[in-house]
């Protein structure tokens, strides 16, 4: 992408984030990609994590620092919880601390229940759903141990849960992806709870229907996308960067007062679209 598309796609263009330093897991490509760039565009330095596609992880750390900012690629796979904590020890050496913790990381093993094996289902929940705990847990030890740093930001740190409108709406066919994200959204609830005390911010992001290579069949030709578009009130299909802003948003202090909430992005995906023609 040219180095002027990445200079400015609306809030994120914003210095909401100046000093702070952040790690989006899975941020090589798709939604984890854009979100890693709007962050090092808002000021914040950027570990971007990988577990395959080395390559595209450096094209994004050149990206980041375009915006004159830090960055650095960190292969690690995010259910393994000991590769989680070698990459946040070595983010809070290279970078001193860690202020957002982006759990993005995610993937699909799609099939008919009567065809999904276990291996698929264990696959989606290890990643999407367990993978979000060692990342929560190692960020928190560090936020805690910390604290607030006033003229960095009012929060002593923020972890935000990529998560879907599939927290609430079920998706036959991905009972592994959609029970996934509906146990995010009670691990995104419950760690909120547990961690405000201590001014740690946990809240989620949860995208609907999203321009990325996991959903190309979705949106690729005009009549899939016309099929698609009767889910969405705004008759729109997302784009990675518009959930990049709302992480941006939800991370800055511009919502320190928001707490185990659920930002859905998703052109109106969750009210009923069925119904609005009388049903």
């Amino acid at each position: 992408m040219a180095a002027n598309a990445d200079q400015g796609r609306g809030a994120a263009s914003v210095q909401l984030l100046k000093g702070q330093k952040a790690l989006v897991t899975g941020a090589n490509s798709g939604i984890g990609l854009a979100t890693a760039v709007a962050l090092g565009r808002a000021g914040a330095d950027v570990v971007v994590n990988y577990v395959a596609g080395a390559d595209e992880a450096q094209d994004v750390v050149r990206r980041i620092e375009g915006f004159g900012v830090r960055a650095y690629a960190h292969e690690a796979d995010v259910s393994d919880e000991d590769q989680v904590a070698a990459m946040v020890a070595r983010m809070v050496e290279e970078f001193g601390t860690i202020d957002i913790m982006v759990a993005n990381a995610g993937l699909q093993r799609d099939a008919a229940l009567t065809e999904m094996t276990l291996a698929q289902w264990q696959k989606v929940i290890d990643v999407n759903l367990t993978g979000q705990f060692p990342c929560a847990r190692e960020a928190a030890k560090e936020f805690v141990r910390r604290g607030v740093v006033e003229e960095v930001s009012r929060s002593a740190g923020k972890i935000i849960c990529m998560s879907s409108v599939h927290q609430i709406i079920p998706w036959a066919g991905h009972v592994n992806h959609a029970s996934s994200k509906g146990g995010v959204a009670m691990l995104m609830q419950t760690l909120a709870q547990e961690l405000a005390p201590q001014r740690i911010r946990v809240n989620a992001v949860a995208p609907g229907a999203i321009r990325t290579p996991i959903n190309r069949d979705a949106w690729s030709t005009p009549e899939a996308e016309a099929d698609l578009l009767r889910l969405i009130p705004y008759r729109r299909v997302g784009d990675p960067e518009d959930i990049a802003n709302a992480v941006v948003a939800v991370a800055s202090d511009l919502l320190d007062h928001v707490a185990g909430a659920t930002l859905y992005a998703d052109g109106g995906m969750t009210l009923s679209p069925g119904f609005a023609t009388g049903g």
